[in-house]
This record gives structure tokens, sequence and C-alpha cells, in this order.
């Protein structure tokens, strides 16, 4: 059999149009498989009326994919490969809402609602393309006029399933981003611009100075005490000498300049 290019493309419905030439040609099962891009056995059994799924025939001489003259050829001989006339052209879907399943529909309000409520700064056009709506309905959402009001409640669409988190994230980001919004730091509210470390060194410094004055304090005291007993016992004795007062204990002075400075 003559092959056909290898890099010939496929009918664009090829079990639809396999239905359709098995019962309008006399081409055979293996010439249909071939050009239509199946199992020689999916042409039997489309044939023998044994295929699980019943197909509505598409005619490839109305979509242009074959010519009469090039069926023609094919059944004169067996081992002829049909030649695709006109590659099909792809649907593509490019504008529009997004695709959503009927089951999911009727979730679409309460996802609307919750971008609305958890991110006011994301357009409407944001919303209507990452849902899957239309703006009039955001807007009657917005403005409390839908028709359903009463029944919408927030809810995520994430877990609605009307989105993904990626995609969600990725707006919500894009809105931001435009929208100027920046996280704000606090200023401390007593003006201190120290470090958590500068302060916990201020205060054991401060600590230490402390216990070093209630120390003195206790001296002096001590020695007050040992000066008073002294003077009592001689007074008792009838020594005439008194013992020389306690001196003041030496303070650390703050304004004492440290060796090195």
């Amino acid at each position: 059999m003559a092959k056909a290019p290898t890099e010939q493309p496929k009918p664009l419905m090829p079990h639809a149009t396999a239905t359709w030439l098995v019962d309008h040609t006399g081409l055979s099962f293996e010439q249909i498989a071939e050009f239509c891009g199946l199992h020689l056995l999916e042409v039997q059994a489309m044939a023998d009326d044994l295929a699980g799924s019943k197909y509505t025939g598409r005619d490839p001489v109305h979509a242009g994919e074959l010519t009469l003259a090039e069926i023609e050829k094919g059944q004169a001989d067996s081992e002829y490969s049909l030649v695709m006339q006109k590659a099909p052209v792809e649907v593509t879907r490019t504008k529009g809402p997004r695709y959503t399943p009927v089951s999911k529909r009727q979730d679409k309000p309460d996802g609307i609602a919750w971008i609305l409520r958890s991110h006011p700064e994301v357009s409407d056009a944001q919303i209507s393309k990452l849902i899957g709506t239309t703006r009039n309905t955001i807007g009657a959402i917005k403005e409390r006029s839908h028709w359903n009001i009463q029944n919408i409640q927030p809810k995520d669409p994430v877990t609605l399933g009307l989105c993904s988190q990626r995609e969600l994230d990725a707006v919500v980001a894009k809105a931001a981003k435009r929208a100027g919004v920046v996280e704000e730091v606090e200023a401390p509210v007593d003006g201190d611009t120290r470090s958590d470390k500068d302060k916990l060194i201020e205060e054991l410094r401060a600590e230490r100075e402390a216990n070093v004055k209630a120390a003195a304090e206790a001296a002096q005291e001590a020695e007050a005490e040992a000066w008073l007993a002294a003077k009592r016992e001689a007074e008792a004795n009838g020594t005439e000498a008194e013992p020389a007062p306690p001196a003041a204990p030496e303070m650390p002075s703050e304004t004492e300049e440290k060796p090195g400075e």
C-alpha cells in the first residue's frame, strides 16, 4: 500500500469520519484506519455495530478533508493511501470567560462574593477571567442587586473548585502590585531605636551598679555599727580616747574615666 506522508494531519473528528467512510464508501478498513489514525479493530467494530459508542457520521468531503476523486482512487486500489486535501483548523478559545462545569456554576456567586470581601484590590476584569463570569454579575453582587443575593455566602473559590490556589495567588499579587499595596512597618512607640542586644546590656549594667551600691551601703552600715560598739566599750572601760569614725566607702563615679579612654 502506498503510504501517505507520515506527518499528514488526521481528521478533526476521526471516529465520526471513519463511521461515515464505512457507511458511504467502498474503502477498505485498512485505508480508513490509516487515514483517520485509528486501529484497524476500531474500524471493524464500527462496521459490525460492535463499538461501545455510536458516532454520527461526519462527511469529510463536505469538510474539505477529502475529495470524491481521492475516494475513488482509494476504492479502485485497496493499496492506495488516502491523502488529506485540507488540514482541519483546530478550534481554540482565546477570549471570553473560562469554562466552568455546570455542576459548579451555582457556586460562582459565592466565590465572587469572597473575592470582593477578602481582596477588594482585585479588579472586576480579573475576577471575570479567574472565575469565568461576567462583569454584570460581579456588579450585581457588589451592589447587592443580584436576584439571589439573600442566599449568597462568601466562600473561597479554591475550595469551591472554581480556580486553583496558584491562579488566585497570582491574581492577588498582581492586583496588589498594581495598587501599590505594601506592608507598613510600625515605628517604635517611644522612639527607642536601640536593638534588643543593646537594651539587654544596659539592663545588666544597671543591675550590676545597683548591686555594687547596695553592697557599699551594707558595708557602711556594718562599719558604723562596729564604731558605735567600740565607743560604748571605751566608755564602759573609762577610756578617754574614742575610736575614729568610719570612713565613707568610695562609690564609683559615673563621670570617672575608664582606663584607656
